[in-house]
């Protein structure tokens, strides 16, 4: 076939996986673009890209979606880049701001806001009207100083269910050739297996540490326990929606 079009996040989460494609002989089979989470599985969703690291609640909306790989954006608990942040306590929130490049996250809030924190919330559209906030990736680096009161999704995901959470995993929206998945796999292998091999160069966050966030925060493997976490959170995401 031709060259894969692949869609790629452009936060430093994903960083380690674009280190592992750039080492492999695979890139010479890809066509790669970044993009944030959102546009990014619009872009799978469009066909305008055939494979991409597609936020979970994407899944809801591909007819046809193969998870091709091992590997996710994940964590076992804390994530340290995806959050509620408030002006209020959790259990005096009333609205809801949502992060425009973010479907998962703004599900996963919503999730955790009605079955973990029994709160029912009005989301609006005015950040500055919200008592509270979604923000995803690079923009929360360094941020958790900048409010009273900041909930990490995955916590509070892992203390509500006891299980680790995947935000997004590789998905085709067609079969792909089995010898293009395995070398696409080896390289994200590759990637992860060092993923502090990218934080020379990335720009300097007061009160973030890079090597703690791509070493202990983020996991990377797509264990069966994530698996199992994906289907939970596709489930209560579409009681919400109904």
């Amino acid at each position: 076939m031709d060259k894969v079009r692949v869609s790629a996040v452009s936060y430093t989460n994903t960083l380690p996986f674009l280190n592992g494609l750039k080492q492999a002989p695979v890139l010479d089979r890809i066509i790669l673009s970044l993009e944030n989470p959102s546009a990014c599985a619009q872009k799978v969703i469009d066909d305008e890209a055939d494979l991409g690291i597609i936020p979970v609640a994407a899944l809801l909306s591909l007819p046809e979606a193969h998870i091709i790989t091992d590997y996710c954006i994940g964590t076992e608990g804390a994530v340290d880049s995806v959050f509620i942040f408030s002006h209020k306590p959790i259990a005096e929130i009333e609205t809801l701001y949502l992060d425009k490049q973010s479907r998962t996250s703004n599900g996963l809030a919503r999730v955790l806001l009605k079955h973990h924190w029994k709160k029912e919330v009005e989301i609006i559209h005015d950040q500055g009207a919200a008592d509270a906030f979604v923000l995803i990736g690079d923009r929360t680096f360094g941020q958790k100083k900048s409010v009273p009161f900041v909930y990490d999704l995955g916590l509070a995901w892992k203390e509500f269910t006891g299980l680790p959470f995947a935000f997004a995993v590789w998905v085709s929206n067609k079969l792909l050739p089995a010898d293009f998945i395995s070398e696409f796999n080896e390289a994200l292998k590759v990637g992860v297996s060092n993923p502090s091999a990218v934080i020379p160069g990335l720009p300097v966050h007061e009160n973030f540490d890079y090597h703690h966030y791509l070493t202990e925060s983020l996991n990377y493997h797509l264990t069966p326990q994530k698996r199992e976490a994906v289907e939970k959170y596709l489930e209560l995401l579409r009681g919400l929606e109904n």
